[in-house]
């Protein structure tokens, strides 16, 4: 439990980092609006990923995937649709880390985004 917490807060911090990094390759200097922008953009993209492998864990593309499979393998062999596995079974991915690290990264692009607000009035 320990472990896998710290392996998640390197990667926040391996984030931020890369947030900064992007702030000085695009911006060509680190202010707080940069940093706002950069971090939603990386944010958005570890939350949309989580919500998107929940979404797969549920089932829901499970049918669609299976009826792709079979239209595609028509002529190679004859399966059954209640043989072929589902898009579920197959992704094994764990959106727990991605979903706290996108979470954490929200909450401080947050708490900049307020910084910014209160700093500029």
């Amino acid at each position: 439990m320990k472990l896998r917490l710290r392996n998640q807060l390197i990667m926040v911090a391996f984030t931020q980092l890369a947030i900064f990094s992007l702030s000085l390759i695009f911006n060509h200097d680190i202010s707080l609006l940069s940093y706002i922008n950069i971090s939603f953009y990386i944010s958005a993209a570890f939350l949309l990923t989580a919500l998107l492998l929940y979404t797969i864990h549920s089932g829901f593309y499970d049918v669609i995937s299976r009826s792709f499979t079979l239209a595609f393998s028509r002529g190679h062999k004859n399966k059954k649709f209640s043989e072929i596995p589902g898009l579920s079974e197959l992704v094994t991915v764990n959106q727990k880390p991605l979903l706290f690290i996108g979470l954490v990264n929200g909450f401080l692009m947050l708490l900049a985004l307020f910084a910014y607000y209160f700093l500029l009035t």
